[in-house]
């Protein structure tokens, strides 16, 4: 009897999706109570109003289309992010393009087309299981983190690498030739804090000599101390259930705590339970995507969906640990959780990207789980 589609859509995977907006909606709401001004939710609710026609959009056109556009889109993308450096800053960074009253992101754009034009260019070769063959992979990454390590926006700049990584090892790379990779990334340590400019740098020592108690100090630690301080009051149900109020109200003062830091929100808000359920949405939600790439037969359909799954995961882990003094401050949004329209409209493309390959597990069924193109129109008959 044949499968329907119904009975392929990761509904478990949709559920956290809708709880995880409803958190993030609930999180922005409680920081414009804190602030006293501005509507950030009821303009947060609009962009996740215009995301669902997106969000189904990118569930319901066939994924085959994206393998040939894919070059081109990260063709563009790579112009986009040239061209913002022509862009009057913003904040001291040139991020965005301006499009009448909204602004455009570029990186978002960069980060799903990088995923895209990656497994494409896995899909017909094997020359990445050789040591030499690693070098266009690693190119296709460079170039787009490059480009947004100058904006300078280092927190999305640092995606791309475990990103490739993890789709190299879903493709069947060697994992001594990862590993050899990753050593000397390690090595190259030094040689990339040379590259950085005084605030980043100030960043990555302020991880190193943070502090807990005292006088809040000046300068980069300021978020990071107000960060761990507003995640501290929350307790073990947060101020909405226990209504208890605040006892310094200097402890709420966080800029860009309903985009960068909003997960202290969650935390402020729902307390410790709410923290674990919105980590816990992630990791359901996260799991049962690895799930599609796992029944996923066709070699570019499970490589995106392993790709866009650890675009996401990755910038959830940097968010969240950088909140608590795990990882340098950046300016990484939470996932579906941050304010945000260029962010909210690209992550539920890539979701909607999951659920599309779901729907469509066998468009190159195979005898092997896992087949290139190449292999399959070069083997002779039998």
């Amino acid at each position: 009897m044949r499968t329907t589609h119904l009975d392929r859509f990761p509904w478990l995977a949709a559920i956290c999706v809708v709880g995880l907006l409803l958190i993030g909606l609930s999180a922005i709401d409680r920081g414009d109570e804190i602030a006293g001004q501005g509507r950030l939710a009821l303009k947060q609710c609009l962009w996740v109003a215009i995301s669902l026609p997106v969000a189904i959009a990118a569930t319901c056109v066939p994924y085959a289309m994206l393998k040939r556009l894919a070059p081109w889109l990260l063709l563009a993308a790579v112009v986009l992010l040239i061209a913002v450096y022509f862009m009057p800053p913003r904040n001291g960074a040139r991020r965005w393009i301006p499009l009448g009253p909204v602004f455009f992101q570029p990186s978002e754009l960069a980060k799903i087309a990088f995923v895209a034009a990656l497994a494409r260019y896995l899909t017909f070769r094997e020359s990445h299981r050789r040591v030499w063959g690693l070098i266009p992979p690693f190119l296709f990454a460079l170039v787009p983190a490059l480009l947004i390590v100058r904006e300078p926006d280092l927190g999305t700049s640092l995606v791309f690498l475990p990103v490739l990584m993890a789709m190299l090892f879903a493709a069947g790379a060697k994992k001594r030739h990862l590993i050899a990779v990753t050593l000397l990334g390690v090595a190259a340590a030094p040689i990339v804090w040379l590259g950085m400019n005084a605030e980043q740098k100030s960043r990555v020592v302020t991880l190193v000599t943070q502090r807990d108690q005292g006088e809040a100090p000046r300068g980069d630690g300021y978020h990071l101390f107000q960060s761990k301080r507003m995640h501290s009051v929350g307790g073990l149900w947060g101020s909405e259930l226990t209504g208890v109020p605040p006892v310094n109200p200097a402890i709420y003062h966080l800029p860009a705590a309903r985009t960068d830091f909003v997960f202290c929100l969650v935390t402020e808000r729902w307390g410790l339970a709410g923290a674990t359920l919105t980590l816990t949405l992630y990791g359901l939600l996260f799991w049962n995507a690895l799930g599609v790439a796992r029944r996923t037969h066709d070699p570019f359909g499970r490589l995106l969906v392993v790709g866009v799954t650890s675009l996401l995961a990755v910038q959830a882990m940097i968010n969240v640990s950088m909140t608590v003094g795990l990882a340098p401050i950046t300016g990484l949004p939470l996932p579906l959780l941050s304010y945000g329209g260029s962010s909210l409209l690209f992550t539920v493309v890539a979701v909607g990207l999951i659920f599309n390959v779901a729907l469509r597990p066998g468009l190159n069924v195979g005898p092997e789980a896992f087949r290139f193109e190449s292999t399959r129109r070069d083997r002779p008959a039998a």
